[in-house]
């Protein structure tokens, strides 16, 4: 293979022509005709027995040449792409120049653009952590306390909120029955809001037993034509359920903690909190200064960029739904929506991404931030580890080159906020 011309057709836009060598047509030619051979009767010789001379006097001479071309088009093109030093984004345009004693083909493709930043260093951005109240630590135990609570059965008083109850219902619209308006044995948590607003309400009060109506309105932007339309909702009350919480003591501290104490447990739970609000403050920071990152970036994307990053999308959320039983075919099916409009959903999404790896590249690039050995080697390792599998598993999905990228890409990230100017809040600022 030898690499004949490299034309930057326009920008991010290159053509790139390339020959083949006789030798090595020839022999895509005698592997294809070993394989085609089979299929093909040919008068006074058995099937699969014809000679290739007999073939190509039969059907031309050229008879196997797109085949071979096709054959031999992926290895010299990866030697010429790799000779030329693009560096390609989209799908490959071939067509065939000549076919002489040597093959000229050519192939026109999209490479990754040329990248400029205005500025990397030096970002603002705010970073509001929000402060842990008591109340937070107080409503997180007792998010706790309710998982650890058990169901009792109330016989001696009606319904209160905070009850879970059991219903049968009913519903009407001017005297007629509706689709979905009715159920049986029915469980609602009252004041827990699953109902129509001021459903729940009107059992409250009531005792096991009791049969009346609710009478609500349908929200203006309700579905399956009831908006704002009036309902009576016949209601039979069969049981009333409380959730007897555990009482906040030590023992509970030891029952769903490793602390013995309370106040070691209001300790932990306290220091868990501000953890997650500071990596919640960490994340919008980072988020921030990407933008801002972005917004400094100069450069023509080519739209086989964007293609391609919301196809990578497409089949991510693909793979996600077959992880939980179900595929596309069967979302789009219960969604109303198709691969197109998916594609527009995603299409945002796929241009940040590559906007911001792109900006990310290059400062790694202008910083010269680059994977070490030791920092590869950890990387195959956490990622074995990851997905269950062995190191050289891993390796044979992932190449060095492509998780060298990556790694230089989060110093990227760790180099911009490091660098960066943690802004007062707007509200501070005045």
């Amino acid at each position: 293979m030898a690499l004949t011309k490299n034309t930057k057709v326009e920008t991010n836009l290159y053509e790139i022509e390339f020959t083949v060598d006789a030798a090595t047509f020839e022999a895509a030619q005698q592997k294809v005709y070993l394989k085609e051979v089979k299929k093909i009767n040919v008068p006074g010789f058995r099937k699969g027995k014809a000679p290739r001379s007999v073939i190509e006097r039969l059907y031309g001479k050229g008879v196997f040449f797109e085949d071979a071309i096709n054959e031999i088009i992926p290895d010299a093109f990866e030697a010429a792409l790799k000779e030329s030093a693009l560096e390609i984004v989209s799908r490959p345009e071939f067509d065939v120049v000549s076919i002489e004693s040597d093959v000229t083909l050519k192939a026109k493709f999209y490479v990754k653009p040329e990248v400029s930043l205005k500025a990397y260093k030096n970002l603002q951005a705010e970073k509001n952590v929000t402060p842990v109240t008591d109340a937070d630590v107080d409503a997180e135990i007792n998010r706790v306390r309710e998982r650890n609570g058990r169901m009792i059965e109330v016989t001696d008083r009606a319904a209160e909120n905070g009850d879970t109850v059991v219903i049968d219902f009913d519903g009407y619209v001017d005297g007629q029955q509706f689709d979905g308006g009715k159920a049986e044995g029915h469980s609602l948590v009252l004041g827990s809001g699953q109902f129509i607003p001021g459903f729940e309400d009107q059992i409250v009060g009531h005792a096991i037993g009791d049969a009346f109506d609710v009478n609500v309105t349908f929200p203006k932007d309700y579905h399956e034509g009831l908006s704002e339309k009036e309902a009576t909702f016949k209601v039979v009350l069969h049981a009333i359920k409380h959730n007897d919480l555990p009482e906040l003591d030590d023992e509970f501290a030891k029952d769903v903690s490793e602390f013995d104490t309370l106040d070691e447990y209001k300790a932990d739970v306290k220091a868990n909190l501000e953890k997650r609000n500071a990596e919640s403050a960490d994340t919008a920071f980072e988020n921030e200064l990407m933008k801002t990152l972005v917004e400094n970036m100069e450069v023509e994307i080519p739209e086989a960029m964007y293609e391609t990053e919301t196809e990578n999308f497409v089949r991510d959320y693909d793979t996600r739904l077959r992880m939980q039983g179900l595929d596309l075919a069967t979302y789009f099916k219960f969604t109303g929506m198709n691969l197109d409009t998916l594609r527009e959903q995603m299409r945002p999404q796929a241009e940040r991404q590559v906007q911001t790896r792109l900006a990310l590249e290059k400062v790694a690039e202008l910083e010269n931030l680059t994977a070490s050995e030791e920092e590869l080697a950890a990387e195959y390792e956490n990622l074995s580890k990851a997905y269950n599998k062995s190191v050289d598993e891993i390796k044979g999905l992932i190449d060095d080159k492509a998780l060298s990228a990556d790694i230089a890409v989060k110093k990227a990230v760790d180099f911009v906020k490091e660098n960066a100017v943690v802004a007062a809040p707007a509200a501070d600022a005045e």
